[in-house]
C-alpha cells in the first residue's frame, strides 16, 4: 500500500493502535516499577548528634553504640557533625543544625562552659537536647547520659588503697583543664585518698586527654618524685602513656597504673590490663545506646529519666579475660541481629514486588482483552473503507507526480533564466570597460573639449555607471540565490559605519533642500556585522528615501540598541508619498515596480531584503500613503561563530558614489583622481598584455604604449610562451581567457624561475571578494575589477615597477656580504642561488662566459640576461667578476698564497688585471689589503 493511502486511511485504526501502545508502555512501566526494590519511607525523626570528644576509641566506641541502637528505629534520620576538638566549631554546627531543622538534639562536649549558651538557646526553642558523657554548666537540657566521674575517681582511690595497702605515693594524670569529667574524676580520687592517711597524692600533672601530652610532661615529674608507687590516669590512652615512660626510666615494674574507659578492641583499656600494661581500668561505658534509647523515649512521648547514670566497675586481671569474651559475644550477637534484619528487609521487599508484579499482570491481561477485541473490530472496519480508498489513492499519486514533474520543469527554467542573466551580467563588464574608460581619459585630459561635448560625455559615463550598478545588483541577486555570497563579520562601530555612508548623501542632500538628520541612541554602538553587506543595505534605503523624497523634505535615520532582544534598529523615515496599499505587499519582490511612480529598476529593495537576511537580520517597513514611509534594519549584536573573522573590520569606501545629479547612484571607481605619480619609468620596460578580447587588449596597449614598451598575447598558452622568452617587466593578464585560464598562468608563472620575479596584474568581470582572494593567492601582485580607470591601472604599474626596484636593492645587498651564497628561501632566491653555485664551480676558468651559465642553467643568453638583470639590475658579467673579488678578499687573507696564485686561482687572465679590477672595486690594491688586514690581526 503507498504512503499517500495510509495518510488518508489510517487516523481511526492508528488512534487505537495509539492507545494500546500507551496502555502497554503504561502497564510496563508500572511492571517495571514493581520489580524495584521499595523506597525506604520517608524519616519520621530527625536526629542531630554534634560531638567533639577527644579519643578515637572512646569516639568510635561510642557511634558504634549508637548504629547498634538506631537499626531498631528506621524512621529515623541520623546527622553527624564532628567538631574535632574544638568548642568553637561546636558551636557553630549546632547552629547548623538548627536552620537544617532537627527534632532533637544529643550534645557531647569537650568543654562545658563554650557550649552552654547555645545547649540553652537550642533548649528554649523546644527542641529536646540530651547531653552526652560530659555536662554543660546549665540544668537547661532535657536529659543527661553518662557516668559518675566522681563516682569514678572515688572507686579508683580506694582501688589504689587496696593495691598499696594503704599506704605509699600517689600521682595523678589529669585531663583537659575546665573540662568537667577532669574536675569530677579528681575530686572523687581526692575524697577516696582522704580516708587512707598513709597515701599521699605527690603531685599531679594535666593533659589535653591525648598520649603525646603525657610523653611530654611526665618525665620531668616522675624525676623529681622517684618513689612515686602509683600512677591514676583519668583515662586508658593516658594510662599507656604512662606506661611507656616508666618504661622508659625503668620503673615499669615498681609503679602501677590506672586507667578508665575500659573500652574493648585491640587498643582498648581491657586488652591493656590483659597485656599487663596497665595495672586496672574503671568501665566508664561511652553511652551511645543509652542516648539512643532516651532520645527515642522522648521523641515518642514516653516516660524518661532526667538523670541516666552509667554504672561502672574496675576491670583488672581477675575479670579483664571475662569482660573481653563478653564484649566480643555482645559484637558477634550484633553483626547476626544485622544480618537478619537485612534479609528480613529483602524478604519484605521481595514479596511486595512479586504481589504488585501480579497485580500489574492480571491488570494488563485485562486490558490487552479489552484491546484486542477493540483492535479486531477497528480492522474489519478500516478494510473495508480500505476498499473504498484505494482508486482515490491512485489518482492523487498521478496527481503528485504531475505536479512534481511541472515543478521540476519550472526549477530548470528558472536555473536557465538565472544562469542566463548570471553570463549575461559578466559579459555586460567587457563593454562597459570600453565605454567607461576612454570617457574617464576624455573627461580627465580632454582640455579642449566645449562644454556642450563635457556634458555630454558626462551625460554617458553617468548612465555606464547606472547600467554598471544594475549589473551589480543582477550579480549579487544570483550570488544570495545560490548561495555563494558569504558573509564575513567583524566587530566594529555600527554608529560611525552608517554616519560615513550618510556623509555621501550630504551634498546632494544640500542641493535640493533636504533636511538630512542622524539621531544615533549612543555615540558607540559595537555589533558584528559584515562591512560588503550592510554598506548595499543602508545605501539602497538611502538612495531609495532620496528617490520619493521631494525637494525641502526631510530625512532621518535613527540608530538605537535592544538589549531586551540583542539587537541593534536602524530605522530610515523620509516624507515621501508613502507607499499605496496595493503595493505594500509586494515592494521586496524582485523586478516590482510600484503603480504610483516608475522610479528605479525594481531591484533596490529586494537586494536589501536579500542580504539583510543573509547578515541574520530583518528588513521592514510602514508606509502611510501620503505621509511618507519607514524602513527599519534589525541587526543582532553577535553573529555564529561560522559568520565572523578575527579580523578587525578595516574602513572601507562607500559601495557606490553619487553623481553631480539628483542624488543618483553610480558604483566608486577605486580612485576618482590620479594620486601623484611616482618618478616616471623608464620607456625601456616591457609589458605584456594578455587578453582575450581584441578591443580590450587593443585598449590597453593604447594607454600604456607612451609609457611602456608593450607586446601582447591573445591567450594562455602564447603568453607563457612569450613570457619566458621576452621576460618582461610587467604582465597584465585577464582571468577569463579560453585554454589556460588567468589563475593558471599566473600559477605557472609563479613557480617558473626565469618568470618568477615580474609582477602580475590581473582584470577580471568577477567583482566578488572570494575570487579576488583566489587571484591574490595564486600570486597576482594586483587584482583590478572592470570596469578600471585608466589612469589608476598606469599609476598601479608604475608602482608595481617602483617596488620591483627597492627589491632588486635588496637582493644586492645579500649578495654585498662576504659570501655570496643566497639562502633559497623564494623563487628568485633559489635562482640566484643556483646561478651563484654555477659560478663559484667554475672561478678558475678565465674563459668562462655568459653562454656557459646560461647552458648550466638550461635558458638562452637573452633570457639569462633579462632575469639577471631583472632581480639585480646588473649584467651577468659584473655578477661573475663581483662574485670573483668577494672570494678574492677571502683568498687574501691566506698569506701562504701570492697575488699572482690568487689570480690565476680565481681566473683572472693576469695579476695585473686583478689588481686593476680590485682597485676598482674596493679603492685599494690586493696588496694594501692583505697587509692592512694581516696588520691588524
Amino acid at each position: 500500500m503507498s504512503a499517500p493511502f495510509f495518510a488518508r486511511f489510517y487516523p481511526s485504526r492508528r488512534l487505537l493502535l495509539g492507545r494500546w501502545l500507551a496502555v502497554s508502555w503504561v502497564l510496563t512501566l508500572l511492571a517495571g516499577l514493581a520489580g524495584c526494590t521499595p523506597s525506604a519511607p520517608p524519616p519520621r525523626y530527625r536526629i542531630g548528634f554534634s560531638q567533639c570528644t577527644n579519643g578515637d576509641a572512646w569516639r568510635q566506641a561510642m557511634l558504634a553504640g549508637m548504629n547498634k541502637e538506631l537499626s531498631f528505629y528506621p524512621e529515623v534520620s541520623f546527622r553527624i557533625k564532628d567538631a574535632q576538638y574544638s568548642s568553637a566549631r561546636q558551636e557553630q554546627q549546632i547552629k547548623e543544625f538548627l536552620r537544617e531543622g532537627i527534632d532533637l538534639l544529643i550534645v557531647s562536649a569537650n568543654e562545658a562552659e563554650p557550649v552552654t549558651p547555645i545547649v540553652e538557646e537550642v533548649y528554649n526553642r523546644g527542641i529536646p537536647v540530651v547531653i552526652l558523657d560530659r555536662r554543660t554548666t546549665s540544668k537547661l537540657y532535657t536529659a543527661y547520659v553518662g557516668g559518675n566521674n566522681v563516682e569514678v575517681g572515688q572507686q579508683a582511690g580506694h582501688y589504689a588503697a587496696g593495691l598499696l595497702r594503704q599506704r605509699g605515693r600517689v600521682l595523678e594524670v589529669r585531663g583537659a583543664p575546665g573540662s568537667s569529667p577532669a574536675v569530677d574524676r579528681h575530686r572523687g580520687f581526692a575524697q577516696a585518698l582522704a580516708a587512707y592517711p598513709g597515701l599521699r597524692l605527690v603531685a599531679e600533672v594535666n593533659s589535653n586527654w591525648e598520649r603525646p601530652s603525657v610523653l611530654e610532661r611526665l618525665p620531668q615529674v616522675l624525676r623529681q618524685h622517684p618513689d612515686v608507687d602509683l600512677i591514676f590516669a583519668h583515662n586508658d590512652r593516658l594510662a599507656l602513656g604512662a606506661y611507656q615512660v616508666c618504661k622508659q626510666l625503668g620503673r615499669e615494674r615498681r609503679v602501677k597504673i590506672i586507667g578508665v574507659d575500659g573500652l574493648p578492641g585491640v587498643r582498648g583499656g581491657i586488652q591493656l590490663v590483659q597485656d599487663g600494661v596497665i595495672t586496672a581500668t574503671l568501665l566508664y561505658s561511652p553511652g551511645g545506646e543509652e542516648a539512643v534509647r532516651t532520645a527515642m523515649k522522648i521523641l515518642r512521648r514516653q516516660p524518661y529519666a532526667k538523670e541516666n547514670i552509667l554504672s561502672t566497675m574496675v576491670i583488672d586481671s581477675t575479670n579483664a579475660l571475662t569482660m573481653k569474651l563478653q564484649t566480643e559475644q555482645l559484637g558477634a550477637q550484633q553483626q547476626d541481629i544485622q544480618r537478619q534484619q537485612e534479609l528480613l528487609r529483602a524478604q519484605r521487599a521481595t514479596f511486595s514486588s512479586q504481589q504488585n508484579v501480579l497485580y500489574v499482570l492480571a491488570a494488563a491481561l485485562l486490558g490487552a482483552a479489552v484491546l484486542g477485541a477493540l483492535a479486531w473490530r477497528a480492522f474489519r472496519v478500516n478494510r473495508r473503507i480500505n476498499r473504498q480508498l484505494e482508486g482515490q489513492n491512485q489518482e492523487i499519486l498521478a496527481q503528485r507526480n504531475q505536479i512534481m514533474d511541472l515543478a521540476e520543469q519550472a526549477r530548470v527554467a528558472t536555473e536557465a533564466k538565472l544562469r542566463f542573466f548570471t553570463n549575461f551580467s559578466h559579459e555586460l563588464r567587457t563593454p562597459l570597460t570600453l565605454i567607461l574608460g576612454p570617457v574617464e581619459e576624455l573627461l580627465t585630459n580632454g582640455q579642449d573639449l566645449s562644454a556642450a561635448q563635457r556634458h555630454d560625455l558626462t551625460l554617458v559615463r553617468r548612465n555606464t555607471h547606472r547600467l554598471l550598478q544594475l549589473v551589480n545588483q543582477l550579480m549579487d541577486f544570483r550570488k544570495i540565490d545560490v548561495g555563494k555570497m558569504p558573509v564575513r563579520a567583524a566587530q566594529g562601530n555600527l554608529v560611525a559605519f552608517v554616519r560615513d555612508i550618510m556623509d555621501v548623501f550630504e551634498r546632494p542632500a544640500r542641493q535640493r533642500g533636504i533636511s538630512l538628520r542622524f539621531l544615533p541612541a549612543e555615540p558607540v554602538i559595537s555589533v558584528w556585522f559584515d562591512v560588503n553587506i550592510v554598506d548595499k543595505v543602508f545605501f539602497n534605503l538611502l538612495s531609495n528615501a532620496f528617490k520619493f523624497t521631494p525637494d525641502r523634505g526631510q530625512i532621518t535615520v535613527s540608530i538605537q540598541r535592544v538589549p531586551a532582544d540583542k539587537t541593534v534598529r536602524v530605522s530610515v523615515e523620509d516624507t515621501g508619498p508613502g507607499i499605496a496599499e496595493q503595493d505594500q505587499a509586494h515592494i521586496f519582490e524582485w523586478f516590482y515596480q510600484g503603480h504610483q511612480s516608475a522610479k528605479g529598476s525594481g531591484m533596490g529593495l529586494a537586494l536589501a531584503q536579500g542580504l539583510t537576511r543573509l547578515h541574520q537580520g530583518q528588513l521592514t517597513f510602514s508606509s502611510q500613503p501620503g505621509q511618507g514611509s519607514t524602513f527599519v534594519v534589525t541587526l543582532p549584536e553577535e553573529l555564529p561563530a561560522a559568520l565572523t573573522t578575527t579580523a578587525p573590520a578595516a574602513p572601507t569606501p562607500p559601495a557606490f558614489a553619487l553623481d553631480e545629479d539628483l542624488g543618483a547612484p553610480r558604483p566608486a571607481l577605486l580612485v576618482e583622481e590620479a594620486a601623484p605619480a611616482p618618478a616616471m619609468t623608464s620607456s625601456e620596460s616591457l609589458v605584456l598584455v594578455i587578453e582575450d578580447n581584441p578591443d580590450v587588449s587593443a585598449f590597453l596597449q593604447q594607454k600604456l604604449r607612451p609609457h611602456f614598451q608593450v607586446s601582447a598575447a591573445l591567450d594562455g598558452e602564447n603568453g607563457l610562451r612569450l613570457a619566458a622568452e621576452a621576460i618582461p617587466d610587467l604582465i597584465v593578464c585577464d582571468v577569463m581567457l579560453p585554454g589556460i585560464s588567468g589563475l593558471e598562468v599566473v600559477r605557472q608563472l609563479k613557480q617558473d624561475w626565469r618568470t618568477s620575479h615580474i609582477p602580475v596584474v590581473m582584470l577580471t568581470a568577477r567583482n566578488a571578494p572570494e575570487q579576488q582572494v583566489e587571484g591574490v593567492q595564486q600570486g597576482a601582485d594586483l587584482y583590478l575589477t572592470k570596469p578600471f580607470n585608466p589612469t589608476f591601472l598606469l599609476e598601479s604599474l608604475r608602482t608595481l615597477l617602483a617596488n620591483r626596484d627597492r627589491q632588486r636593492e635588496h637582493f644586492r645587498r645579500e649578495l654585498s656580504v662576504d659570501t655570496a651564497t643566497v639562502a633559497p628561501q623564494r623563487v628568485d632566491q633559489k635562482f640566484l642561488a643556483d646561478l651563484t653555485a654555477i659560478v663559484e664551480a667554475n672561478l678558475s676558468r678565465a674563459e668562462l662566459s655568459v653562454e656557459d651559465v646560461a647552458r648550466s642553467l638550461g635558458i638562452s643568453r637573452v633570457q639569462l640576461y633579462r632575469k639577471v638583470k631583472a632581480v639585480l639590475g646588473t649584467g651577468v658579467t659584473d655578477f661573475i667578476q663581483g662574485i670573483r673579488l668577494t672570494k678574492a678578499r677571502q683568498l687574501l687573507l691566506d698569506e701562504e698564497l701570492t697575488i699572482a696564485e690568487v689570480a690565476y686561482q680565481l681566473g683572472f687572465s693576469s695579476p695585473s688585471y686583478f689588481s686593476t679590477s680590485f682597485k676598482a672595486r674596493y679603492q685599494v690594491s690586493p696588496s694594501e689589503f692583505r697587509a692592512l688586514h694581516t696588520t691588524a690581526g
